[in-house]
């Protein structure tokens, strides 16, 4: 049992990395080949991870091979054009100026309902809202609505927004975020006085994040006691 248990956890590790290693794509928006080297490597683990009497390199080096070809894989599609028709297709037009591509439906094996379902998905009601649906290399159904079904935007209305950046992380469960204090040019004794001001120090902070116009967003944690100013 020992045995089975510390092949377990070298096999899980060694995917872990592997995984790493390919990308940060979720499971829906991988591509064909992405997503058979993902099943395969699976498979692949099962075997040697269950039964001992399998050497535990019988699924390792495999694993690795199959990390090779992904990286390989990978690369061809940056470099070709071509190569990324072949391995991955090209994404294929089902609504095409506000009309259903019949022969596209065919061609993809799409009925109209998945069509429709698809479209639920993101949140369009009625074909006739619709200009283009694409349906991409991942699978996925991405609309473009008609110019008057469209939200209005800031531009559209001709009005000037305020640049909001992203938000970093201060503080997370007491614990002070180091890296992120000097992505913002601070230190930790700036950061104690924004929380001297709530009555509290960093490390009684549940949360403490601050935006791209030095907004600070503060939350102590339950157990913390606040002192006097």
């Amino acid at each position: 049992m020992l045995i089975i248990f510390v092949r377990t956890i070298i096999l899980y590790s060694l995917i872990l990395v592997v995984m790493r290693i390919m990308g940060k794509r979720e499971i829906g928006q991988m591509q064909p080949f992405e997503f058979t080297i993902a099943i395969m490597i699976s498979d692949l683990a099962t075997v040697p991870m269950s039964d001992s009497g399998i050497p535990i390199t019988h699924g390792i080096i495999p694993i690795l091979g199959l990390l090779f070809m992904n990286l390989i894989i990978a690369y061809s599609n940056i470099k070709s054009i071509r190569a990324r028709e072949i391995l991955c297709g090209k994404p294929s037009i089902l609504i095409y100026r506000g009309r259903i591509d019949e022969q596209k439906l065919i061609k993809e094996r799409y009925t109209i309902n998945e069509l429709q379902e698809r479209l639920r998905g993101n949140n369009v009601v009625n074909i006739s809202d619709i200009e283009y649906a694409i349906l991409e290399t991942s699978g996925q159904v991405n609309v473009i609505l008609k110019p008057e079904k469209q939200n209005v935007t800031i531009e559209d209305m001709n009005l000037n927004k305020e640049y909001q950046g992203i938000s970093y992380d201060l503080v997370i469960d007491g614990i002070v975020m180091e890296d992120n204090l000097k992505k913002i040019n601070k230190d930790y004794k700036w950061l104690s006085k924004q929380t001297e001001k709530f009555g509290y120090k960093p490390e009684e902070a549940l949360i403490v994040t601050i935006d791209g116009n030095d907004n600070i967003f503060f939350q102590e944690k339950q157990k913390a006691k606040k002192r006097g100013k």
